[in-house]
């Protein structure tokens, strides 16, 4: 009885995985985040450019995003409890081994390789196992989730502020890491759900007897039989203009968290007051997440127009943020960026799902975030580059703001050629039904 329960869709046990899932989220990308703190501390201790220490975090994007396509394959070879466990220990040595602060190099290796592949291993399956447990409610469940991101984010940059100012940046990545460590917790309360109570089989064999339950599960499509990637998406111009676009948008989503402390810093703003800009941040990010998502579901305005528009808005809030001269007017730019950060994230996955189809979703996923990968490696390392050469963190956020503007005309042309190809099939099928009716009708005379 406890483990016809247990494996039941859209509730019962699948909550407790949500929330697992939640904190997953809190401990892998609140922290990628909200390391933004760690830039100047580091820079100072090895006396390096912007643009060397960026890399630290490029890597470490870089990574979360090549790992993808591997966490997946383990995931179906293993289990998600497996493979989130393995990410946890990853994130905890990547911060622990950061701790002895060799040099910048070993902090490529730890903080950068280490911990971008733990987040890898613990994002990636933690949000594929809610879709597992979850089908009608699988909107509501994955929202709920993803919100762990925010809501860790929200506490943990004043958090990091406070053990940075106790213990050093070396020390702080040594307890940050400690906490990591209940990733394996979270891991290890997934449970694997049976074959029979994937979406697509309804539970059979929970509700057959038990003398057929082999021919229940003999009917069920295991859904691990898929390929990890469709490489003939490639093919495809939509699907190839919206990873451009993911490559371009990429590039500038990372600059803004990892220059906005170093940026007040230079405006002489507090340390206690640069921490909140970060907590302002996660909280906007949360309502424009649940705004947008809400009003998505309506369907009042086409998702790739949507999204295009969220895109213009940011690139216009960071083009005014370098504007700001003190914490208040910082505050407000900061929150208007946010906010439209927030809208984007809610849905520029469900964008993509329109672009391919959900018979294509899972390997257009995969192979998006791998695409995407390159966008997030080279963005900090450029706008670091760039930032030394005007020496002004203000230039950085003017770069990220014009990568923003031509990754928006990228969905303008994508939109276009949507649409042209609707019209297309609307004009095939229009003729197909001024053709069929008469064969149909000429068979039924002759019968």
């Amino acid at each position: 009885m406890l483990g016809e329960e247990s494996n039941s869709l859209d509730g019962g046990y699948g909550w407790v995985v949500v929330v697992s899932a939640f904190v997953v989220m809190g401990l892998t990308a609140a922290v990628l985040k909200t390391f933004g703190l760690f830039f100047v501390e580091i820079q100072q201790h090895f006396d390096e450019l912007a643009s060397m220490t960026s890399w630290i975090t490029s890597i470490t994007i870089a990574i979360f995003h090549l790992g993808a396509p591997v966490a997946s394959s383990l995931c179906v070879k293993y289990t998600h409890r497996v493979v989130v466990i393995t990410g946890g220990v990853l994130a905890f040595s990547g911060m622990a081994l950061g701790f002895l602060g060799l040099d910048m190099v070993w902090m490529y290796a730890t903080t950068g390789f280490l911990q971008g592949l733990g987040i890898s291993f613990s994002w990636i399956p933690a949000i594929s196992i809610v879709s597992h447990y979850f089908s009608k409610k699988r909107a509501l469940a994955n929202a709920i989730a993803s919100a762990g991101e925010c809501a860790f984010a929200f506490t943990f940059g004043p958090f990091f502020q406070w053990l940075i100012g106790q213990y050093g940046w070396k020390g702080a990545l040594l307890i940050i890491g400690g906490i990591q460590l209940n990733i394996c917790v979270c891991g290890a309360l997934m449970r694997p759900l049976k074959i029979s109570c994937l979406p697509d089989s309804s539970c059979l064999d929970a509700q057959t007897r038990p003398g057929t339950q082999a021919s229940g599960r003999a009917n069920v499509k295991s859904p691990v039989t898929h390929k990890t990637f469709n490489w003939m998406l490639l093919r495809r111009l939509e699907f190839v203009l919206y990873a451009i676009f993911g490559i371009l948008a990429a590039m500038s989503f990372f600059v803004p968290p990892l220059f906005l402390v170093p940026l007040s810093y230079s405006l002489g703003i507090d340390e206690s007051w640069t921490a909140s800009l970060l907590s302002v941040l996660a909280l906007v990010d949360f309502a424009g997440r649940l705004l947008c998502g809400w009003y998505a579901n309506l369907h009042l305005t086409r998702t790739v127009h949507l999204l295009a528009m969220t895109i213009a808005l940011i690139s216009t809030s960071l083009m005014l943020l370098p504007l700001a001269s003190n914490y208040l007017s910082l505050a407000i730019f900061t929150g208007f960026y946010g906010f439209f950060f927030g809208t984007t994230v809610a849905i520029h996955i469900t964008v993509l799902a329109d672009v391919v189809g959900m018979s294509d979703f899972d390997s257009a996923l995969g192979l998006f975030m791998l695409i995407r990968s390159t966008g997030g490696f080279l963005g900090p390392p450029l706008a670091g580059l760039i930032v030394d050469m005007a020496g002004d963190y203000r230039a950085g956020f003017y770069m990220a703001g014009a990568t923003l503007i031509l990754s928006a005309v990228i969905l303008v042309i994508l939109d276009q050629f949507q649409q042209r190809q609707e019209k297309e099939n609307q004009s095939n099928t229009k003729s197909e039904k001024s053709v069929l009716p008469y064969p149909s009708l000429h068979v039924l005379k002759l019968q």
